[in-house]
């Protein structure tokens, strides 16, 4: 059996052309694992990515059973990130860390969209987060972190509310005097180019009908286009959306319990939602398995491709509820 100082020896030999193989991100060395269980025997382990099977690789990215005389252990390890703070004040700042508009205690930068008039970058997260539960106004503060982090106006503002989608909460008679109707949609849509055109920060955004909810959503303008960066905090770039499906593994990145995973459990979903002291009706959501906490709101669910599949809005210690992401891109008028 090779002892430690040889297997450094061949570590140094070896790393540069075992590095250059598809999903290897590292080498170094441990006991060998076969079938499971911990063997004795020291090995040069090849960290991966992916443990993929021999044939999904191609002749030049096997890793050979052995290297004169050292056998190897092909490791998942998962892709490696900089274990950043999700409450810490990052600038540029990115998805999957503490915001808020400056009157709330904080939730969750969701991910980086673009105006589908204007194609501008800005920032999703939800309503009760980047308006305040609907007592903001466009133009007012968002700060990073959120203030529960210590966020503070104007030394920590980053961008500015754009706009949101009204919360309808009962017992406010579903009366925004609003139509989700195509006609109000199209004069929403109309009106908000003419806005554009004039340097408006105002946006009109549909109210949801009937005293029920689609979406608790909101996007922000960055004060600077150099002031965010788009990858979410361990989950990395948004690959487009996708249709969620019972049982589709996903994963999210939040303020208050970062990188965790979970599955979609129930589909077309009404359920009723508190907010404090009042009380909204949603329908058509996703619930997916308890994988968040307060705080988590805002933050994007993807699936295993990095499609956005969600927007996290709500949860118990059981599941955890989102919007749909295409009824939150019809709502509020933007692309990924």
């Amino acid at each position: 059996m090779a002892d430690m100082e040889f297997i450094s020896q061949m570590r140094v030999k070896t790393q540069k052309s075992l590095l250059k193989k598809a999903n290897v991100i590292g080498v170094g060395i441990g006991f060998k694992e076969t079938e499971g269980k911990m063997t004795t025997d020291l090995s040069l382990k090849v960290l991966v990515v992916e443990k993929l099977p021999i044939s999904a690789l191609a002749a030049q990215d096997l890793v050979p059973k052995e290297l004169n005389g050292v056998k190897t252990d092909v490791t998942y390890v998962g892709r490696i990130h900089a274990l950043q703070s999700p409450t810490a004040r990052h600038r540029p700042a990115f998805p999957g860390i503490s915001i808020g508009h400056y009157a709330i205690t904080a939730g969750t930068f969701g991910v980086v969209v673009r105006d589908r008039q204007t194609n501008e970058r800005l920032i999703l997260s939800n309503n009760h987060v980047l308006a305040n539960g609907n007592n903001a106004s466009p133009g007012d503060s968002i700060i990073q972190p959120g203030a529960a982090d210590g966020g503070r106006t104007p030394r920590d503002r980053i961008a500015d509310l754009s706009r949101f989608v009204k919360i309808q909460f009962k017992g406010d008679g579903g009366g925004n005097g609003g139509s989700s109707c195509p006609f109000a949609r199209f004069t929403a849509s109309f009106l908000n180019v003419i806005a554009s055109l004039f340097r408006s920060k105002s946006r009109m955004t549909v109210v949801q009908a009937d005293g029920l909810n689609l979406v608790d959503a909101a996007v922000a303008k960055p004060i600077s286009e150099d002031i965010i960066t788009e990858e979410i905090l361990k989950i990395g770039q948004v690959s487009g959306s996708a249709e969620a499906k019972i049982g589709m593994k996903v994963r999210k990145s939040g303020r208050t319990t970062g990188y965790t995973e979970g599955e979609i459990t129930v589909l077309d979903t009404t359920i009723e939602v508190g907010y404090g002291g009042q009380v909204a009706m949603f329908e058509h959501q996703i619930l997916a398995s308890g994988m968040s906490e307060p705080g988590d709101s805002g933050s994007l669910i993807v699936d295993q491709q990095n499609h956005a599949v969600g927007l996290l809005f709500a949860g118990s210690a059981n599941v955890t509820v989102l919007n749909p992401i295409a009824a939150v891109l019809t709502a509020l008028n933007i692309t990924l």
